[in-house]
């Protein structure tokens, strides 16, 4: 079996485009793959076009053999583009492999350690009762018990910081009035903290109500600074969706400065290399909760990586019913009792793409943009 193209479809999603690609080979079989959205979006196709110059005539089943030719033809860091293409080929050929071996891709991975995914949803209100109600809607309906939302209830660019928490810890103490009590919340305040110290008053305010975990308040750079917050927190860190390759999280983990990491398969390396960053986590007692909020695509291949980690505890997951994601997949995973079931009887990922839905869409210009702070300064997204 020989690879023979690779292509690939802008689609768009809530005015925003997203990169999936087809790996196609001269045995009539095919892969999908899902690239993050870093920007710019355009660069998606070209790389993918680079990255088939290197790879067309290879079998592609050979996925560890390819993407350690794609690493030493780089020769340079891909970077966060040229890693959300090869993490999208990567998928392609693990769907192409598992369809070719008549296997569910779980079973590629040494076979499934749990018989269903947990997965939690995004939530929120205006205050806490509303997002209790909210979150009450989402279990009635799919059987949710686990939720992420923001801490913020005011600016935290143009608010004393003292203020921001207070409200955070009112608002969170409401919620836990509210709501039901096997509910777990989880708090990402996206990276907007510099100074650790203000990252350790924000946790420590919700830290009274349980909350899950405390996501990535800091920028992830600097490794130290990690080191150094973990253990004046009363409450589970988590970070890793801006992290790259193994080699990234190595840092991280060696010093010990997390408790929960998040990475990426559409932007880490793919779907082998997020083996090795958990194999890297299972050896220094670290959960993985994947950073996944993306397409129904995307969440088929978190599907089989979670099936077959241990140190696996929960998916990220954004319902694909009320938004164009609804059309692109003709089967998505869908929740019931707050779990997706795994599909034995599916060889490869066990989606089929609806590449009719895919095509065609006018490509729209979509970029991630910074708010300013009162003294005209840039703040973090």
């Amino acid at each position: 079996m020989k690879i023979t193209a690779i292509k690939t479809f802008i689609a768009r999603h809530s005015g925003r485009p997203r990169g999936l690609i087809k790996v196609e080979t001269d045995e009539g079989l095919y892969g999908w793959g899902e690239a993050y959205s870093i920007g710019p979006d355009l660069s998606v196709e070209p790389i993918a076009d680079y990255v088939f110059e290197m790879i067309k005539g290879e079998d592609p089943r050979r996925i560890e053999y390819i993407m350690l030719k794609l690493t030493q033809q780089f020769r340079f860091p891909p970077g966060g583009t040229g890693l959300a293409v090869i993490s999208a080929v990567d998928h392609a050929l693990w769907d192409i492999s598992g369809r070719a071996a008549g296997l569910p891709v779980y079973m590629l991975l040494g076979g499934a350690v749990r018989d269903r995914i947990r997965v939690y949803q995004g939530a929120g209100g205006r205050d806490g009762r509303e997002t209790a109600d909210h979150a009450a809607r989402l279990h009635d309906e799919w059987g949710f018990t686990a939720f992420k939302l923001s801490p913020y209830r005011m600016d935290p660019d143009a608010n004393r910081w003292g203020l921001v928490c207070a409200a955070a810890a009112r608002y969170f103490e409401e919620l836990r009035h509210h709501a039901r009590d096997e509910f777990e919340f989880a708090f990402d305040p996206h990276a907007k903290i510099l100074e650790p110290i203000k990252a350790v008053q924000l946790a420590n305010a919700l830290a009274p109500w349980d909350p899950y975990f405390f996501e990535e308040p800091l920028r992830p750079e600097h490794a130290p600074a990690w080191a150094r917050l973990r253990p004046q927190l009363q409450v589970p860190l988590a970070t890793g969706e801006s992290l790259y390759t193994r080699y990234e999280f190595l840092d991280l983990l060696a010093a010990q400065a997390v408790d929960i990491i998040q990475p990426d398969v559409c932007v880490c390396g793919g779907l082998l290399e997020m083996r090795k960053i958990a194999a890297l986590a299972e050896a220094h007692y670290v959960t993985v909760a994947p950073h996944n909020p993306m397409s129904p695509v995307a969440t088929a291949v978190n599907v089989h990586f979670a099936a077959a980690t241990p140190n696996f505890v929960i998916l990220e997951y954004i319902l694909p019913l009320h938004c164009e994601w609804r059309d692109w997949v003709d089967d998505p995973y869908l929740p019931r009792d707050g779990y997706l079931e795994l599909r034995p009887d599916r060889p490869g990922l066990g989606i089929e793409v609806n590449e009719k839905a895919i095509s065609g869409n006018p490509y729209v210009h979509w970029q991630r943009t910074c708010s300013l702070r009162p003294d005209g300064s840039t703040a973090y997204i």
